[in-house]
């Protein structure tokens, strides 16, 4: 993750729960205290760096033990990390920093078990079907399960969709326009939804070809005649319970928006344990 924008949005999230104090914890004595990540179902776990980083924004002095590294499985009861410091801190900062590690967790969980699903012959991507604000945070989970980032926003790819082929009237047109005005490290990907579409889009050379909302049996069929120096993508709808279909396509990566607009958040609770009188473990991780 870029830290940068880690740092800039752990401090408006802050902003927005702790505003100008946070009442409940000031009513509460300040003297350095344990406390514990603990997993309470089995997942993928995601998130060091924003619980280190949004830690150390809240107190300097606080340190941490991490028993896991992001990507890592973990089963229901593991301890996760113990952390140390002012007892203020570390309760004013839960809720925001537990709400974006559960989430990110879930979605790295999500991915580990599409990529299973899938099988190892297709990349599982994700899509820019984020929760506005949160696209880094969604997009670093997605690679921790195992998956891969597709284009990061609108400024790093070409993607030509039915839309913008209506503009410009045919897949041909569109391609060429794109090629006038993007570098050579630009790639154009074309979305097609039937067969004359595909034919357009080989001939036009382009860069990648996404099976929208088709079959699996149709995209099977028509990969035959798609060059190899053209990527294929399958999206539009895929379920878990298909992706073994899809995965034996031989397409090369399939996304999927579920994994990201669809979040289920890994159950994660933070436990105070008590006060520490004797505190001279520094910062580390596993």
């Amino acid at each position: 993750m870029n830290k940068l924008l880690l740092l800039h949005k752990l401090q408006e999230f802050f902003l927005e729960d702790i505003g100008t104090g946070d009442v409940s914890a000031q009513l509460i004595g300040n003297e350095r205290t344990l406390a514990v990540l603990q997993a309470k179902e089995d997942g993928v776990f995601c998130g060091t760096e924003v619980l280190k980083e949004g830690y150390l924004l809240l107190d300097k002095s606080i340190t941490f033990l991490f028993f896991v590294r992001d990507g890592e499985a973990v089963k229901a009861g593991d301890v996760l990390m113990e952390v140390k410091g002012p007892a203020q801190a570390i309760l004013a900062g839960e809720r925001v920093l537990l709400n974006l590690v559960q989430r990110m967790s879930g979605i790295a969980s999500a991915t580990k078990k599409a990529c299973q699903l899938a099988g190892s012959n297709v990349r599982i991507t994700d899509t820019r079907k984020t929760a506005p604000g949160l696209r880094m945070f969604d997009k670093y989970a997605v690679t921790c399960g195992g998956g891969y980032s597709h284009r990061y926003g609108l400024y790093d790819g070409i993607m030509l969709k039915d839309n913008h082929i209506a503009a410009f009237g045919s897949i041909a047109n569109a391609i060429k326009a794109a090629r006038a005005a993007s570098g050579h490290m630009t790639k154009v990907e074309v979305e097609i939804e039937t067969y004359e579409q595909l034919q357009e889009a080989i001939q036009a050379d382009a860069d990648i070809i996404m099976f929208d909302n088709l079959q699996p049996e149709v995209i099977n069929e028509w990969l035959q005649v798609v060059p190899n120096h053209i990527i294929t993508e399958a999206s539009g709808g895929i379920t878990p319970e298909r992706l073994k279909q899809f995965g034996s396509t031989g397409v090369g990566y399939i996304s999927l928006g579920y994994l990201t607009h669809s979040v289920k958040s890994l159950d994660i609770s933070l436990t105070v344990k008590g006060a520490v009188k004797h505190d001279t473990v520094a910062n580390v991780s596993k």
